[in-house]
């Protein structure tokens, strides 16, 4: 009787040698998606956490910023306005912010500069060509923290030395035009435009005036 069936050995070797290459591929692209998931993890929390800081950033230059409540200037010699002040508070929704780190850049029709803190400096009682002067508002700032707006409460006058800054050492004329800008140090910026008065002629010196 003739043997119907045979069992190949070659056969079964070459079965077991594919599913051995078969286990290790499937190992290979485990082990690759892993790497792969965990760099997509990582760039994506470094990635939200960029989003997140410069979230805030944006946030902080549109709310960390200081609110003008009034202003007025002051006559000097010749019908000219030779200082201005601002008195200011803490806009609405802000952080504390540090006028020791505010700047102003100050802009007419004749001189453009960046003014900072003199720090109620007694040589500059008004500021000078490159500093504004800073006070506080009487029974405002109740934690004595001078220099910070911390409160809803605190107010501060600004004071600026248009005599000393403008090229006319008398200060501003009837009509002059002048641009605030108030940034402080997270990139809040207020912004003042301020017209002087068309009737300074009868004025006395050290009066304040209306803007």
């Amino acid at each position: 009787m003739k043997q119907l069936f045979t069992h190949d050995h070659d056969s079964d070797d070459d079965r077991g040698q594919v599913g051995i290459g078969t286990l290790i591929v499937f190992i290979a692209m485990v082990l690759v998606a892993a790497i792969a998931a965990g760099v997509l993890v990582n760039t994506a929390g470094f990635l939200q956490a960029t989003a997140e800081d410069a979230g805030q950033e944006s946030v902080d230059k549109v709310t960390n910023r200081v609110e003008v409540v009034n202003q007025h200037g002051t006559v000097g010699s010749n019908d000219k306005i030779a200082n201005i002040t601002l008195t200011v508070r803490l806009a609405a929704g802000s952080s504390a912010v540090d006028m020791d780190s505010t700047s102003i850049k100050y802009l007419s029709s004749d001189e453009v500069t960046t003014l900072t803190n003199s720090s109620n400096s007694n040589d500059y009682p008004a500021g000078n060509a490159t500093t504004f002067n800073l006070t506080a508002v009487e029974g405002t700032d109740e934690d004595d923290s001078f220099g910070v707006l911390n409160s809803g409460a605190d107010r501060y006058e600004v004071t600026i030395n248009a005599s000393a800054i403008e090229s006319d050492a008398n200060g501003l004329s009837t009509g002059d035009r002048v641009q605030l800008d108030i940034t402080s140090q997270s990139g809040g910026t207020t912004q003042v435009i301020l017209t002087m008065p068309q009737q300074l002629a009868g004025q006395e010196a050290g009066e304040p005036v209306k803007l």
